[in-house]
C-alpha cells in the first residue's frame, strides 16, 4: 500500500491551485454546486453533525452549514483547506488523511465522500479509508460516497466487498446526486451505507 494519495502522485504539478480557481470560477459564474448538500440534506434530521471528507474547497461542507448543520470538513490537500477557510467560512476546517482519521468529538450522524474521493486516495488504502470513516460514525448514521466508475483503479465490486468488511451495509446506489438509477452503463455511482 503506497501511503501518498492519487491526488499527489497522479496529477500535474499546479493541480490543487487550479481546483481551487475552477470553482472560485464556477461560483462566480452562479453555478449550481449544491446538488450534493441536497441530496444530504435530505437524509438527516435538522441540526445533524456531517462530515465532509474530502472536502476540497469547502463548497459542500458550506452549503450544509448554511442549511443549519454541524458540519466539519476534512481534506489531504493543504491548499484546498486554505481556500475553503477563506472562501466558505462557517465550518470547521482540517487536513488530515482519510486512511488514519482520528478527530475528537462525538461521532456523525452521516459522512458525505464527494467529488471522486475514492479514486484519488493512496492506492490500496480504500479499505482503510472505509474502517476510518464507519469508526466516525454512530451506530445506524450513514455514509454517502459517489464516485466515477475506474474499474482499473478501485472497481464497485471492490468498493462493495470494502464497504461489507467495514461493517457498512449498503441501502441504495444512484447514477446521479439528482436520483437517476444506476445501471451497469452508468459512469458514476451514488452510494448509500449504514453503520451497522
Amino acid at each position: 500500500m503506497s501511503d501518498t494519495p492519487r491526488w499527489f502522485s497522479e496529477t500535474r504539478e499546479g493541480h490543487s491551485q487550479w481546483y481551487v480557481e475552477r470553482f472560485r470560477a464556477l461560483a462566480a459564474q452562479g453555478a449550481d454546486l449544491e446538488g450534493e448538500a441536497r441530496f444530504v440534506d435530505a437524509l438527516v434530521p435538522r441540526a445533524a453533525r456531517v462530515l465532509d471528507a474530502g472536502c476540497g474547497t469547502g463548497r459542500l461542507a458550506w452549503a450544509l452549514h448554511e442549511r443549519g448543520h454541524d458540519v466539519v470538513g476534512v481534506d489531504v490537500d493543504p491548499v484546498l483547506i486554505e481556500a475553503a477557510q477563506a472562501d466558505r467560512p462557517g465550518p470547521t476546517y482540517q487536513v488530515a488523511d482519510l486512511a488514519s482519521l482520528a478527530l475528537e468529538g462525538e461521532p456523525f450522524d452521516l459522512i458525505v465522500c464527494a467529488g471522486n474521493v475514492m479514486v484519488f486516495l493512496a492506492p490500496d488504502s480504500e479499505r482503510a479509508v472505509l474502517e476510518r470513516l464507519r469508526a466516525h460514525l454512530r451506530p445506524g448514521g450513514r455514509l454517502v460516497i459517489g464516485f466515477r466508475r475506474e474499474p482499473q483503479t478501485y472497481s464497485y465490486d471492490r468498493f462493495d466487498a470494502d464497504a461489507e468488511a467495514a461493517g457498512l451495509h449498503p441501502e441504495f446506489r444512484f447514477g446521479t446526486w439528482h436520483l437517476d438509477p444506476f445501471t451497469e452503463e452508468s459512469d458514476f455511482a451514488v452510494n448509500v451505507l449504514r453503520a451497522l
